[in-house]
Order: structure tokens, then C-alpha cells, then sequence
């Protein structure tokens, strides 16, 4: 954590939603006038993807039927500690896209699947935001975790997170449903052993829990919608946090907990920009009077 050079992390697996809350995030940024360097989880993989075609191939042929962007060693994982650290320590570092489409690739001149080659990062920046997969990884070889000064994890309930994920690489992606569904079985066991108990160590959850029937993802037609669901939020440390203030703000909220507040699905935006504005003006104040 560095009060000079603070850094945001948010994490989830892929379809989790974690696009959404950065865009939240990006909304307070722009409104509060603050230049964040963006590190994208993708950029953080080890192979592109005709190397990760290939590397599941032989893995394939081994007896791995488990190789996925989920494990450890399918990414960088002490680059981006080196990152966080760097970051930390001097507001420097090194970062590179991935480029997901023939759209993003365009600029660059490159073919879609391929990282951009490694920069610096923009001087001057407010902070650095990330958003990924392994924003809170903790195991023998590097503690990520311990880095970020805000740390939030963003995780649906499983069924309706492989809805999301279905949807989206069907719709946006042009996958068959069979494609998909053999992406979740075969990153199981990754995200059970990586993903997961990288929520003990958020300082905030989001789960978005619907409340319509979500029993055989595999056939749902759409993604329950956000006034189709409820967002349980969890607070690590709650002590500091105005819960009466946030269920007066909040119409139809409720504490389920003593550190947790349960939200109806179509506030969730609002109710990360009642409880992260705040927390982001307090570092923005620490960090200026450092400077």
C-alpha cells in the first residue's frame, strides 16, 4: 500500500461483471478530474492466443484437461506484483494491451490475439487502476494482495455467472454454447484453487444474486436483469462505514449482516459511487499532502 502512488484492483473471473465496475470507476475518475494508469488483466497473460491454442494443445496431449488463463502459470503473476510494487514505491512501471479484437488491434497494426509491445507508463499519473483475474492472488511465490490500497472482488453466484459469460462470448465472441460450456469445465479446477480464495483477501465484495430461476445456465436465453436481482455487498473491515447513511441513500437496501449490505440490482452504480467517492477523495487528500 503507498498513500504517494495509491492503487486500485479489482478482480473476478472472466463474465463476473468486472467491466461494468470499471466503468463505474471510470465515471468517477473523469468526474473528480483524476488521470489513472489502467493495467488490464489480459495484458497480464503469458501467451497470446495462438501460443495459448497451442500450449492447450500439448497440454491436451499430456493428460492436462485443465489448461486454462485461470492457472498461475499461464501468467505473469510476479510482473504484476513487480508492478504493484514499482508502482507503489515510485509511480513508474511497465504495462502492455491486449488486443481482443480486429477494432482494438486496428491502431496498432496488428493481427487481434497479440499483446502491444511493453511501455512505460504515463508520468503523472493519480493512480493505477487494475482490473483482472489475479488482482488478489496470494500463494508460495507472490502476494499481490498485499499491494492494493483498495482491493474489491466482484462475484456473482455461479449459475448466473456463467450465464453472463455464455452470453457474452456467444453474442460478442461468436462461440457455440458447446465451446463455452468446455472453457468452464476445463477452468474448474483453476477457478476453484486460484480465483476463488482470492476473496478472503478483498477489502470489499460485490455478488449479484438474481432472484429468477437460473438453475440450468447452459439454456438461458439472456442474462437476468439488474431489477431481476439483488447485490450483496460485503465489507471486510466495516468499521468507518456509514451503513445508515447508505440504507437512507439506498431505497429497498438492508443489512443481512453486521458487515454486510444487500442492495436491489438496478443500484449497485450507485451504491459503489456512495461508498468508493469518498474513499477515493480521502486518498486523493492523503496523497497531496505527501507531494
Amino acid at each position: 500500500m503507498s498513500e504517494r502512488h495509491p492503487i486500485i484492483a479489482i478482480t473476478g473471473s472472466s463474465g463476473a461483471g468486472t467491466s461494468s465496475v470499471t466503468r463505474t470507476f471510470n465515471n468517477i475518475f473523469r468526474r473528480e478530474k483524476l488521470h489513472a494508469a489502467i493495467i488490464e488483466g489480459d495484458s497480464m497473460h503469458r501467451y497470446d492466443r495462438i501460443e495459448m491454442r497451442a500450449k492447450a494443445v500439448e497440454a491436451e496431449a499430456l493428460g492436462n484437461q485443465h489448461f486454462s488463463h485461470f492457472g498461475a502459470e499461464n501468467n505473469l503473476l510476479p510482473e504484476l506484483e513487480h508492478l504493484f510494487k514499482t508502482y507503489g514505491e515510485t509511480g513508474t512501471g511497465k504495462r502492455r494491451l491486449y488486443l481482443h479484437n480486429d477494432e482494438e488491434a486496428a491502431p496498432y497494426k496488428q493481427p487481434s490475439g497479440t499483446f502491444t509491445p511493453w511501455e512505460d507508463i504515463p508520468a503523472n499519473t493519480d493512480l493505477l487502476f487494475y482490473e483482472g483475474l489475479h488482482g488478489a492472488v496470494v500463494n508460495d511465490e507472490v502476494n499481490i494482495a498485499q499491494y492494493p490500497d483498495l482491493l474489491i472482488g466482484v462475484v456473482p453466484v455461479i449459475n448466473l455467472e456463467w450465464i453472463q459469460k455464455l452470453w457474452r462470448d456467444k453474442s460478442q465472441r461468436g462461440y457455440s454454447t458447446e465451446a463455452v460450456t468446455d472453457t468452464i469445465l476445463r477452468r474448474m479446477p483453476d477457478y476453484v484453487n486460484v480465483i476463488c480464495p482470492q476473496f478472503t483477501h478483498t477489502h470489499v465484495n460485490f455478488q449479484r444474486v438474481p432472484c429468477v430461476d437460473t438453475s440450468n445456465p447452459f439454456i438461458a436465453r439472456d442474462i437476468p436483469a439488474a431489477d431481476e436481482s439483488f447485490v450483496v455487498i460485503r465489507f471486510a473491515q466495516p468499521k468507518g462505514i456509514d451503513f445508515q447513511y447508505l440504507l437512507n441513500m439506498i431505497h429497498d437496501s438492508f443489512m443481512s449482516r453486521a458487515n454486510t449490505i444487500v442492495v436491489p440490482g438496478g443500484k449497485m452504480e450507485l451504491a459503489m459511487q456512495l461508498i468508493f467517492t469518498p474513499f477515493i477523495w480521502r486518498m486523493m487528500e492523503k496523497r497531496k499532502r505527501l507531494l
